[in-house]
């Protein structure tokens, strides 16, 4: 093993090379670290990322860092026309990964015969960035699907129930771009396959589809992700089974599991029951001010849910509760004008006050034979 000689000019110009490979890899991975920081949220990467940056920094000798002295680079300021098609997070994530990667090849290659501990680090922390793109690329796939829980405030839930294909496709129809398929009860086999279309629809829609509990059917049928109840898999484990590309969703009543699941990596919470449902008969309803109490600080998205209709609705918009998950009005309307009704009420109601008119709320009851009396 030999010692770097400054005096000499070969041994200049492999110091240089490191020392602006050592800049390019850290430079690299402080943008993947930005990147997990302030846009995943996801800690766990971000102290990797920190931690391969500091290990590269503690080897980043003097030596290489004193070989700039003794050459000029003529190259300085080159660029490349891809440089400048970097127009999304994917591709910025891509590049940098890449260049972390070819940086690291570099220093590999140029340290082995005169600092192996550099060399070795290099090749490992290199290996470790293949599967680190691919958790970043994922999280920013979960970014994207987050995009529609922050942006949508009807999410419905389905039941059992005939003709459920057409009503979830006039639901989506209607607009709504949250869909939980419920699937309690039949065959595998033909869950699967009801499973399969829906998300071909949804996909069709832009909308988000998730599968309420079966965390094996929304992996066989490629769902958004999954709803889950405090009965069901825990969160850590379908996150081993999903990946972080998906949604994962939590039910919970009470500020423990609340607490619990925001802690676990939920996406979002649905909460509840507010009111009597006859969906879930044994779970005491929370009502308005406890709903109100366990949701003060929640920093994630949430839903109330349970027994909400279109004459308590009101309730909630009252309460300034705005995001709320349907099963009953939605999926038992009888026909394509009776969820378009429903929807056009639901999407009306919710809105802030400043954006509805009593002329437009009295037209749209006439319109569907909705009687406003129990909102007031």
């Amino acid at each position: 093993m030999k010692n770097l000689d400054l005096n000499r000019l070969e041994d200049q110009r492999i110091a240089q090379i490191i020392d602006a490979n050592l800049d390019r890899a850290r430079e690299g991975l402080r943008v993947l670290e930005d990147w997990a920081r302030f846009a995943l949220g996801r800690q766990d990467l971000v102290k990797t990322i920190k931690d391969f940056r500091q290990t590269l920094g503690k080897n980043h000798l003097r030596i290489y860092k004193e070989s700039r002295n003794f050459i000029d680079d003529n190259c300085t300021g080159l660029t490349h026309p891809e440089q400048f098609k970097r127009n999304n997070s994917n591709s910025i994530i891509s590049s940098n990964a890449a260049r972390v990667q070819e940086a690291l090849r570099v220093i590999e290659e140029f340290s082995r015969d005169h600092n192996q501990d550099l060399c070795s680090i290099s090749s490992a922390i290199r290996y470790q960035i293949y599967e680190l793109e691919i958790q970043l690329l994922e999280g920013r796939a979960n970014f994207e699907l987050q995009k529609i829980l922050d942006e949508n405030d009807l999410y419905c839930i389905t039941l059992d129930t005939e003709n459920l294909f057409e009503k979830i496709k006039n639901i989506l129809e209607g607009g709504v771009k949250i869909i939980q398929l419920r699937c309690k009860n039949g065959k595998d086999s033909d869950n699967l396959k009801l499973a399969i279309k829906i998300r071909e629809l949804c996909d069709s829609f832009h909308a988000l589809f998730l599968i309420n509990d079966r965390v094996d059917i929304a992996l066989a049928c490629k769902a958004d992700g999954v709803h889950l109840g405090q009965s069901d898999m825990d969160i850590k484990s379908a996150r081993n089974i999903l990946g972080y590309s998906k949604i994962i969703g939590i039910s919970a009543s009470n500020e423990r599991d609340i607490t619990k699941a925001i802690q676990d990596g939920c996406d979002y919470l649905g909460i509840g029951p507010v009111f009597a449902t006859s969906t879930k008969k044994e779970k005491v309803p929370l009502g308005i001010d406890t709903l109100k109490s366990l949701t003060k600080e929640i920093s994630i998205p949430w839903f109330a849910i349970g027994g909400i209709k279109q004459n308590n609705i009101s309730l909630l918009k009252e309460n300034n509760i705005s995001k709320v998950a349907i099963i009953t009005d939605l999926i038992n309307s009888k026909n394509p004008k009776e969820i378009d009704d429903a929807i056009s009420i639901f999407s009306l109601l919710i809105k802030n006050s400043s954006e509805i008119t009593a002329l437009n709320f009295l037209i749209l009851c006439i319109l569907s034979k909705y009687d406003p009396k129990p909102l007031k």
